[in-house]
Formats: structure tokens, sequence, C-alpha cells
């Protein structure tokens, strides 16, 4: 029994948040947790790796850069273009 307590625990912790919480809400939480930290942090190493590799002279390092900078306009952008599809949408 006292190997499954800390398990136990842990679930009964975890039960009360999202006991009440909708679909809905959980996605938007997602969407939150994405848009506003994770796909920023990507972006930002995307484009410190591209730098690295320029700075090293890597053949490649244009193409880096290029997608880099893609991907970050798509990452700070991501906000905007969900906007844009929920409006269209309603």
């Amino acid at each position: 029994m006292k190997k499954y307590l800390p398990f136990l625990i842990l679930i009964l912790v975890l039960q009360t948040p999202f006991a009440h919480a909708s679909v809905e809400s959980s996605l938007l939480g997602l969407k939150n947790a994405l848009l506003g930290s994770i796909l920023p942090v990507f972006a930002v190493l995307g484009l410190g790796f591209a730098a690295f590799s320029f700075f090293t002279g890597n053949p490649n390092a244009k193409q880096h850069l290029v997608y880099a900078i893609t991907g970050s306009v798509i990452c700070f952008g991501a906000q905007s273009i969900v906007d844009l599809i929920s409006r269209v949408v309603r």
C-alpha cells in the first residue's frame, strides 16, 4: 500500500481542478499554454540555432535562417491566425 500512496495522492490532487472542466475550457487552456509560452520559446530557440549556424559558417545557414524566420512569424503570429479562423468560423 505504501508503494501506491504517492500515486493515489497525485490522483486526488489532480482530480479536483479537472473534475468540473468542460472540453471547451480544457482546449482553451491548452491553446493559451501553447500560444503563450511554448511556441515563442521554440521560435527563439530556432532563431538561436540559425544564428549559431550562420556564425559557424555552416553552408546551409541561409536555409536555416529562412526556416527560423518563417517559423517565428508563424509562432508569434499564431494568436492572430487563431483569432482570424475563429472569426471566420463564427
